[in-house]
């Protein structure tokens, strides 16, 4: 016979919508997080079979009588006691009794009377199965970060709510819209709640304002450390967030020059290498890097950063403003070479453990004797000419185009003329709302501003020459190119 127990004790008379019954519970004046508010006990009802193998038969057979809702089980461990009807059952036998749990369109024990269809009620009798009232119980980790901020937040802000963030080692970094800096502690301790990887909330204050590209940050949630370790390229950086520039969104573009343009033994100067997102991973890739950034702060992980990830014999760090460095950029190669013996780099190769575990077993003594041999080295020629500049300022490198002009005017040789170097110039070109501009227009705008920075034409310097790459799009109106081409000799050479 079917049992149905709690038919009296069970009856709810509010029809819920599925919508309402999922929905988080809503209070537009919290101010400060409490997770207990949210607490929300669902009807259902649950089928226990005295034989656990016809619950997957009953959700075969009956597929559309059972629970399917997102990120709630429709087979649930019961407790190890259940009441049926006014009494309390024990389960003594140590073993998990499990339930499955019906639609949400069947709430309470008239419902399944109602709307469980003859065949599976002729089923469940048949298998001596039992249906319980049961309540599912939904709290605060339920609900993802949307779905608690729609809850807390005004009505009139919820068309556009503010989960989106970027992730830089531990730190999620916002840039909180102006109506909504009354509520950064709230949005951030969600954020925080939801993302387990993330241990510190930060709010852009204000736009970047300094030469150093950094902007001021509030800490709205978690902890107070702000020294990150970022994987990217397979490299590790490590730095302080507050007080260096560090885009994670940038992290295609690295991986596209270093990939695309830069090759072993090369010689790479990156005029504003930051904590080294470029840098690094060329030399790891054997390029020959001068790395320069004029912040100290920066300089200082960018050393940290050539150690931690073992490229100081590919990698040297400078100090200095970018415009010096470009000029000085002949001779601190040459610095380079006379300061290795005959203009060699040692670079010390990898061991091979594998080869080195496999001899091991093979003889012991002869692997102990080897392992006291001196490491290997492979020696690097390093040229005397530079290969790419790369030139990540984007509000203000192409100023810097015009230290290009008589790079190699000082040579004491002048007839043996070096091979130009690629400069990779990262720029943005906003233009207005109401500029209707296509990609050929916005690269002429660039190839103008160009020739305008380094005195030239584009006789010399045409367009055609010059590879264009747009590398995101900051704002609707305001993308981020990077252009490629080879500085003219007619302009590297001029007195």
């Amino acid at each position: 016979m079917l049992k149905i127990f709690g038919l009296n004790r069970y009856i709810h008379t509010t029809k819920m919508s599925s919508l309402t019954k999922y929905a988080p519970p809503a209070n537009r004046h919290m101010t400060k997080l409490d997770k207990s508010f949210f607490i929300t006990k669902v009807p259902l009802c649950v089928i226990e079979f005295p034989d656990p193998k016809n619950i997957s038969v009953f959700s075969k057979k009956f597929k559309d009588y059972i629970l399917r809702i997102p990120r709630i089980p429709h087979v649930i461990k019961l407790s190890e006691t259940v009441k049926n009807g006014d009494k309390t059952l024990a389960c003594d036998n140590g073993i998990v009794r499990k339930g499955i749990l019906l639609s949400d369109s069947i709430s309470n024990m008239d419902d399944v009377e109602k709307k469980l269809p003859v065949e599976a009620k002729t089923f469940l009798n048949e298998q001596n199965a039992t249906i319980n009232p049961y309540e599912y119980t939904l709290d605060y980790d339920y609900w993802q970060a949307e779905d608690i901020l729609r809850a807390v937040l005004p009505e009139e802000y919820l068309d556009e709510i503010p989960t989106g963030f970027t992730i830089t080692g531990h730190i999620a970094h916002l840039n909180l819209r102006k109506e909504f800096k009354p509520f950064d502690s709230l949005i951030g301790q969600v954020i925080l709640d939801k993302n387990t990887k993330i241990t510190c909330v930060v709010d852009k204050v204000s736009s970047i304002a300094t030469k150093f590209r950094t902007f001021p940050m509030k800490i709205i949630a978690g902890n107070d450390n702000l020294i990150v370790e970022q994987r990217e390229s397979n490299c590790v950086f490590k730095f302080d967030f507050s007080k260096v520039y560090w885009n994670s969104r940038l992290h295609t573009e690295h991986d596209r020059l270093v990939t695309q343009y830069f090759k072993p033994n090369e010689v790479v100067c990156d005029v504003f290498a930051g904590v080294g997102p470029f840098a690094v991973p060329a030399g790891k890739k054997g390029s020959i890097v001068l790395a320069n950034d004029l912040n100290p702060e920066s300089f200082k992980y960018l050393q940290e950063n050539i150690i931690l990830n073992k490229v100081d014999s590919m990698v040297r760090p400078f100090n200095l403003d970018g415009a010096e460095f470009i000029k000085q950029s002949p001779r601190l190669l040459e610095q380079l070479i006379s300061s290795c013996d005959n203009g060699k780099i040692q670079l010390r190769l990898k061991s091979n453990r594998k080869k080195h575990k496999k001899n091991e077993h093979a003889n012991v003594v002869e692997n102990k004797q080897s392992s006291q041999q001196p490491p290997e080295f492979k020696e690097i020629i390093i040229p005397n000419e530079i290969s790419h500049f790369v030139m990540n300022l984007p509000d203000s490198a192409i100023d810097f185009l015009g230290n290009f002009v008589g790079l190699y005017s000082k040579d004491v040789d002048a007839n043996i003329k070096k091979v130009m170097p690629w400069i990779h110039v990262h720029c943005f070109e906003k233009y207005g709302n109401d500029e209707d501009l296509s990609m050929e227009e916005l690269y002429s705008r660039v190839h103008a501003r160009i020739l305008k920075s380094m005195d030239t034409n584009s006789t010399i310097l045409p367009i055609e020459t010059m590879s264009f790459h747009l590398v995101r799009k900051v704002s609707p109106t305001k993308p981020m190119f990077c252009v490629s081409y080879k500085l003219p000799a007619e302009l590297a050479y001029k007195k």
